[in-house]
């Protein structure tokens, strides 16, 4: 009777992925491997693949970092298993503190993987990944027109020019910026330096409205439902809701609402050992962006919510950046129920 081996081998790849090149480590499910340097790109790592381990089931793993979900998206199109970790789960050993080299990363990729170690990352859609640069970009403009008009202000402080009192708030009213553009120095140098600081501001503000007009469009289009749901909520405006759907995708795939919280960021930093216990507020393992701006929401939300209201005044006494968090977290979970149950919330009801 004749006998067929019908299971195939396996090659595992840890890439420590760079701008101008790849350091790869491989190693088969019975034998260990070698490391060597290939230009970096997916079809170069194909080819030699293919040119020495043909036949074999192929899985691989990147950390995330610049160069994004490219390359993980051409080793699925070449039937691979492909993983990208976050580097904070890659475990290396204390001697990688002193020791740290392209190659040393890339064996420690390999090893984790071979061993059945490492989580993937979930991997937005083209189509999520490019909203949330757009995202993003808003993030960087409304930095940028932060920027300029402290510029501006700081500019007229130095040169004694005291701003009229109706207009010295953060809000730039049409008649502030005329009398901004109407403002005159005894010397052109200075109106043309003043100028240029004007242009930029205007510059600035008209792309920043641009980009939140195409993003609460995009949104409003093509995540009609996920995005009225959103709205729905007290203290979810617009933007947040944007930020929602950009930054943490569908908030159907988290599993539970721990899931979700510990993604955010809105859960505790713990250390424990023995009988000691110690908390240092929240965790650093966080999207820093959407828990910035649950934070703010959570304003918004005491200002309309009654339920919210009591459960924050239930806390009083007690420290107000910590109270701010709780209710934080009591806003995400019910983001959560309304996208989960699709029915829009309701104020003053308890949940």
């Amino acid at each position: 009777m004749k006998t067929k081996d019908t299971t195939r081998s396996k090659l595992f790849i840890g890439i420590d992925v760079h701008k101008r090149s790849w350091k790869i480590r491989t190693a088969t499910d019975l034998f260990d491997g070698s490391s060597l340097t290939i230009p970096p790109d997916a079809f170069s790592l194909k080819k030699y693949v293919d040119r020495h381990f043909k036949g074999y089931t192929v899985y691989c793993c990147y950390e995330s970092g610049c160069c994004g979900f490219s390359h993980y998206r051409h080793f699925i199109s070449f039937g691979w298993h492909a993983k990208v970790v976050n580097p904070a789960d890659v475990h290396r050993p204390a001697k990688a503190q002193f020791q740290k080299t392209d190659k040393i990363d890339a064996r420690m990729l390999c090893k984790e993987l071979k061993d059945g170690r490492l989580k993937g990352i979930h991997v937005p859609s083209i189509e999520r990944e490019q909203l949330r640069c757009l995202f993003r970009r808003r993030n960087e403009l409304v930095k940028e027109h932060r920027k300029i008009k402290t510029q501006i202000k700081m500019q007229l402080l130095y040169l004694g020019i005291e701003i009229p009192k109706p207009f010295d708030n953060s809000h730039w009213s049409h008649n502030f910026r005329d009398w901004l553009r109407n403002l005159t120095f005894e010397y052109p140098t200075m109106d043309y330096c003043f100028e240029t600081r004007l242009i930029t501001y205007e510059y600035i503000d008209k792309q920043k409205r641009d980009v939140s007009t195409k993003l609460l469009a995009y949104c409003r289009k093509h995540y009609k439902k996920d995005y009225y749901l959103l709205r729905s909520v007290p203290g979810v405006g617009g933007i947040v809701a944007c930020g929602l759907l950009c930054e943490l995708g569908d908030l159907r795939r988290f599993k539970n609402f721990k899931q979700l919280a510990s993604y955010v960021g809105l859960v505790p930093w713990v250390h424990q050992s023995g009988d000691n216990l110690k908390t240092s507020g929240l965790t650093p393992r966080a999207n820093r962006l959407m828990r910035s701006y649950l934070v703010e929401a959570t304003w918004q939300a005491l200002r309309f919510d009654p339920v919210m209201q009591a459960y924050y005044r239930s806390h009083s006494g007690k420290d107000v950046k910590r109270i701010l968090v709780k209710v934080a977290r009591k806003l995400l979970s019910r983001i959560h129920a309304v996208i989960r149950t699709e029915i829009p919330y309701e104020v003053g009801v308890v949940s």
